[in-house]
């Protein structure tokens, strides 16, 4: 597998997408627009855990782009991968934009990976198990959205939360955020 951007246009949409590791373990990361703190998790997940990853960025006009949009945008990369079944995550907007994905699509998921939860009105899928890893100094997705969120669901989600870790805790934070995810997907 490659480590480089890779882009894939249905429809005319330039959607970016990076591939790494290819393991038994598929999870597909989502980041926030503009930014990709989770470059160095999904190394670590690839690399060091042995995780199939995929890195999907956001066509060039993603402000026009309804979050619907944006998780078909997800979806038209899984299915050109080829992949059936997988793990989606993402952080921040990203979180939303997988959140909106399982939502419509949960038969294509194995479960759902949220790194710092945005306050939105999109329910959780049912059954599907759900991971929620919260900063716990984080005042843009503040740990009480996580919170929240795993109690409408309790049975299937859990709140991990990272001492002294901000909003952007997937940068800063890289090591002890691949490894929550790490263990928590290694059962998978």
């Amino acid at each position: 597998m490659t480590d480089t951007t890779q882009i894939f246009e249905p429809d005319g949409r330039a959607i970016p997408y990076i591939v790494e590791g290819d393991g038994p373990i598929g999870l597909v990361l989502i980041a926030e627009p503009g930014q990709d703190a989770l470059g160095v998790v999904g190394h670590y997940l690839a690399e060091e855990a042995g995780f199939h990853i995929i890195r999907v960025g956001y066509r060039a006009n993603v402000d026009a782009a309804s979050t619907g949009d944006q998780a078909d945008d997800v979806v038209a990369v899984i299915d050109e991968l080829g992949l059936e079944r997988t793990w989606v995550g993402g952080h921040g907007r990203g979180g939303t934009v997988a959140r909106a994905l399982v939502a419509a699509h949960p038969d294509r998921v194995n479960g759902l990976l949220l790194l710092g939860v945005e306050d939105e009105d999109i329910a959780l899928a049912p059954v599907i198990p759900v991971l929620i890893v919260q900063g716990a100094d984080d005042e843009v997705t503040p740990r009480a959205n996580g919170e929240s969120l795993q109690a409408t669901a309790p049975e299937r989600a859990s709140v991990k939360n990272l001492d002294g870790a901000g909003h952007l805790f997937p940068l800063t934070h890289p090591v002890e955020t691949a490894v929550i995810v790490e263990e928590y997907l290694d059962w998978d």
